[in-house]
């Protein structure tokens, strides 16, 4: 369902929803746009302007009713805020009347009941958990416990300062992955999705096993822009999936490969969906140096799947797409201009001109906006223009709505966390767990990160992994970019590992599989997920494209080579002794250099 279908009937209510989506995506904009706006400002119209699509859009009956009461009390809360910040920063975070504490309760509440709207329970209760150790664990014995912080002191650095609701998270949210989701909406809308699509299947429809890496290509240039594995899988699966059962692939296989490619999008320059926007704020690297780090990782693992679909396509002559299915050149150089152009625009602004990233991305929106005027007819056509006008508008605020309600409330944890000290406390313990050994801590953030994936979104799970296993991380002796990403790629892991994993889930249904068969091939497939990030660590060399690119490209060939081993190992029918052999040695390879 598209979200114009999503509108309601009524004439009157379609255009205040219309007119609330584009006041949110202006006001966005126009943050870039207008200059320094005063934190205390921005952030809390960005969450006024997020509740009601979160609340109300789609709401119905008694949940309606609770979601109004919630809405008119979190957006009256977040305007008195914006209105009086001026006064608030001279409050130096303690609250001082009963007026402002009931206003902190009340804010608190609907941060978490708007992200429990929005993903589900896990995440809230983790942050209520959090709230609950903040108020009373000066009662808790031991060193887990705090010597206590009075509830204004605390409640005043949650809601009327930068420590909490209102944290460096919240600013990430407001300027950058807002902005970065508007571009996203705005391509969707128009032909780029298309684009995409025609642009994979030129240059792999015709390989053997082609269909499936057109999945491939397809879901790594979608995904990136998506930032959702499960986002990915609807929009590109509904594609390749039928182009792969018609041309009689293994069902499985055919899921298998579109939740590994869907999954992979996240990890893919250079947008990233939205975790690398976080990481930005969180390590103060510089985002061009981000992605420049995240580059060739991202290649080694669509490369790890590319192989593993190889060896598929040997075991099952699975055949590539006919060439009357496959898509015309002048169809192909048309719609790849509707995603080349803007993501032209994006490069040319960060790296040739020297804007932000969120402002080089705003140019790239206006762009892209341009590009909706026609279609791959090379037509004006009003009518359709105001269709993908209204689609990019309503997208954009739901997608914003959602990332926003969660980054405000694990903005919750990660201030508990600094407030009482808890952050500190649980590095601590892996340190100590550990034994001070560096790959024992790394294997005990990957199954924490698999734990909290399986119930929060990717971004949610990175933060709050970093949050408390960076510090170990990094004492242990890993660079704070390197930590961050390994703990990035592992949060990755629920999206294929069961007992979760929502993008087999979501691929099996589409195309009527047992989800366990997928899971068993998009694990085998996606083998680069859970090697990589521990080839990152045993040869950090391969994130340092930037800095040494010969010493990059080495590491990159040594995985690959690794990868490529493995991946035959699991996936090729051959004698088990000729398997173990392919196996040792791409564990030599990828981790031999660590050793030696």
């Amino acid at each position: 369902m598209t979200a114009r279908q999503d509108l309601p009937e009524n004439r009157l209510a379609q255009g205040l929803w219309l007119g609330l989506a584009a006041v949110l995506v202006a006001f966005h904009i126009g943050l870039i746009f207008s200059g320094l706006v005063p934190n205390l400002v921005s952030r809390p119209l960005h969450m006024a302007l997020i509740l009601p699509w979160v609340f109300l859009y789609g709401a119905t009956g008694r949940r309606l009713g609770t979601g109004a009461a919630l809405c008119a009390v979190g957006v009256a809360g977040s305007v008195w805020i914006a209105w009086n910040a001026d006064s608030l920063s001279d409050q130096y975070g303690f609250l001082e009347s009963r007026f402002q504490v009931w206003l902190a309760f009340a804010l608190l509440g609907v941060v978490i009941e708007a992200a429990r709207r929005a993903i589900g329970w896990p995440l809230p209760m983790v942050a209520l958990a959090a709230l609950l150790y903040a108020f009373f664990g000066q009662h808790i014995p031991g060193e887990f416990g705090h010597s206590g912080t009075p509830l204004r002191s605390f409640l005043g650095t949650m809601v009327v300062a930068e420590g909490g609701i209102w944290g460096s998270l919240t600013a990430v949210s407001v300027g950058v992955v807002s902005i970065f989701v508007i571009f996203g909406a705005v391509l969707n809308a128009g032909e780029a999705g298309q684009g995409f699509m025609n642009v994979a299947a030129a240059a792999a429809g015709r390989l053997k096993g082609g269909a499936a890496k057109v999945s491939v290509l397809s879901s790594a240039l979608f995904g990136s822009i998506s930032g959702s594995a499960s986002a990915n899988v609807a929009s590109t699966g509904a594609i390749t999936l039928p182009a792969m059962a018609k041309l009689g692939y293994p069902r499985r296989l055919a899921a298998g490969v579109e939740a590994v490619a869907s999954s992979g999008g996240q990890i893919m320059p250079p947008l990233m969906g939205a975790g690398a926007f976080v990481m930005v704020e969180l390590t103060g690297t510089p985002y061009t140096q981000i992605i420049a780090a995240a580059f060739l990782p991202a290649i080694l693992y669509f490369w790890a799947v590319w192989v593993g679909i190889n060896a598929y396509a040997t075991r099952f002559d699975l055949r590539g797409i006919d060439a009357a299915d496959r898509p015309v050149p002048r169809d192909v150089m048309v719609t790849a201009l509707f995603f080349l152009i803007p993501f032209a625009v994006l490069l040319l602004g960060m790296f040739v001109l020297g804007y932000t990233p969120q402002y080089a991305a705003c140019l790239a929106i206006i762009a892209g906006a341009v590009l909706l005027l026609t279609g791959a007819d090379l037509r004006l056509d009003a009518r359709r223009t105001g269709t993908r006008v209204v689609e990019a508008l309503l997208t954009a605020s739901k997608q914003v709505a959602m990332i926003a309600s969660i980054i405000l409330c694990a903005s919750i944890i990660i201030g508990v966390l600094g407030v009482t000290g808890l952050g500190v406390k649980i590095t601590s313990v892996i340190l100590e767990g550990s034994g001070g050994l560096l790959w024992a801590s790394l294997l005990l953030t990957a199954l924490a990160c698999l734990v909290l994936g399986m119930e929060v979104p990717t971004t949610a799970a990175y933060v709050i992994c970093v949050s408390v296993a960076g510090p170990a991380l990094i004492e242990l002796g890993l660079e704070p970019l390197q930590a961050h990403l390994f703990v990035f790629w592992f949060a990755l892991l629920s999206t294929i590992t069961p007992p979760v994993c929502g993008a087999v889930f979501i691929a099996a249904g589409m195309i009527g599989e047992n989800w366990l068969r997928v899971a068993v091939t998009a694990m085998a497939l996606g083998v680069g997920l859970y090697l990589i990030p521990l080839g990152m660590i045993a040869q950090p060399a391969i994130i340092g494209l930037a800095q040494a690119p010969g010493a990059a490209l080495m590491a990159f060939g040594l995985i690959g080579a690794g990868l490529a081993a493995i991946s035959f190992a699991l996936i090729a029918r051959a004698p088990v002794l000729l398997r173990a052999l392919f196996a040792g040695l791409g564990v030599l390879l990828i981790f031999g250099p660590a050793v030696l």
